[in-house]
């Protein structure tokens, strides 16, 4: 484990002898690592994990700190993170290789796998309620414009109208869960606003009604399996708890209530349920940038990548008010896209495209300079978040030696 203090080269180091891999300079990688570090030193963070990487293999990484701070037990590269919202772009692959195996069409409605949402309404400026115009697709759930709220989100009369229902606060299998929603007010028309929102725990339904299994067990078949990836589970057994990384001690009301991801639960949520790996999640990563296949394994086609991380938004889809993406970004299918190379306030490539969750775990794969990077880290603090996700963007572009990135 690095620790504030380790020795670092004084001399320029560079890497980028694996075929078509970007050049990055080392030593200007491990100022981020050691920025890092000093971070656990003053107490800022428990422990954080970032990796960058290419089709090729890891680039570099840097595992600093604790993985319990209380407990005083060091951060291993095979420790677990709670990933929250990244899990959306896991059940966003598998829905594409669920329509490339034809089991189910982006354009198809979504009540043709869950009736209910074939009887929706949309909650009215006044109060009251219309019956929707329009039915939302398997695509509106990819690209969070289904009409869905999501009930953490607002004070209006729909973030009322979840908290009435109470289904937040239980622990549903995903046919109830679904269902519950489908009886909720929607928050626009279909198709018309990207609106972030419950879209994808949907979305993680109609994959179990496609797939035949539960979400794990398609997530499973389609790509966790085949790629290998082990430690990705909605629910871990209980001899693995010592490897689940821990925030710093949380104040009472503090968001995200880091769960236990030992314990049982019916709930497999698809917009946050998820518990991975570095290693797990950078192998995924690898596997988009290199156009969805690796290690002789294809699990997506080269043309389903390119949909995926193309922009589904265009002009004639209005943005709510609330738009993690930001500037200069529209949305794909799961994931935000740059479209410009100004804009946004942190460096990158027209093309690249991210997510990151409540929880603080990151990552963004840049197609142009031919790399990504993952950052792994677990705080309750929103501003710590966007801290780390805009000082590491600004670090890892600054050891980037020859690359395209604006």
């Amino acid at each position: 484990m690095v620790r504030p203090g380790d020795a670092v080269a004084a001399a320029p180091r560079y890497i980028g002898a694996m075929r078509n891999a970007p050049v990055f300079s080392l030593h200007r990688l491990d100022r981020l690592g050691d920025r890092l570090a000093d971070d656990v030193a003053t107490g800022a963070i428990a422990g954080a994990d970032l990796l960058v990487g290419g089709t090729g293999g890891d680039i570099w990484r840097r595992t600093v700190g604790f993985r319990d701070s209380v407990a005083g037990d060091d951060l291993k590269p095979d420790a677990l993170w709670r990933i929250y919202s990244m899990t959306k772009v896991v059940v966003s692959v598998a829905a594409l290789v669920l329509a490339e195996r034809g089991a189910l069409r982006l354009d198809q409605p979504v009540a043709d796998f869950i009736p209910a949402f074939g009887r929706l309404a949309v909650q009215g400026p006044e109060g009251g309620l219309r019956p929707a115009g329009s039915a939302p697709t398997v695509q509106d759930l990819l690209r969070h414009t289904a009409g869905i709220a999501y009930g953490y989100l607002g004070d209006g009369p729909t973030r009322r109208a979840y908290e009435a229902d109470g289904l937040l606060a239980e622990d549903l299998d995903n046919a109830a869960f679904a269902e519950r929603i489908a009886r909720l007010p929607l928050e626009q028309e279909p198709g018309t606003v990207w609106h972030y929102s419950h879209a994808t725990d949907i979305l993680g339904r109609v994959l179990e009604v496609a797939g035949g299994a539960d979400l794990q067990g398609v997530l499973d078949a389609t790509l966790l399996g085949p790629l290998g990836l082990a430690d990705t589970r909605f629910r871990i057994p209980t001899a693995l708890a010592g490897r689940v990384a821990q925030p710093l001690p949380q104040a009472f009301g503090q968001r995200p209530v880091f769960h236990d991801p030992t314990e049982p639960r019916r709930s497999q949520r698809g917009n946050g349920g998820l518990v991975s790996s570095t290693a797990d999640y950078a192998r995924f990563l690898r596997m988009l940038l290199a156009g969805g296949a690796l290690g002789g394994v294809r699990i997506l086609a080269p043309a389903s990548v390119r949909l995926m991380t193309a922009d589904h938004l265009g002009t004639a889809i209005a943005k709510a008010a609330y738009y993690p993406p930001g500037p200069g970004y529209g949305f794909g299918l799961g994931v935000a896209v740059r479209l410009a190379a100004g804009e946004a306030p942190v460096p990158g490539s027209v093309g690249d495209w991210f997510w990151s969750s409540v929880g603080g775990t990151y990552f963004w794969v840049d197609p142009a300079a031919g790399f990504f990077a993952l950052l792994m880290l677990q705080t309750s603090s929103a501003a710590q978040r966007q801290h780390y996700r805009t000082l590491t963007r600004a670090m890892v572009y600054a050891a980037l030696e020859d690359g395209t990135a604006a």
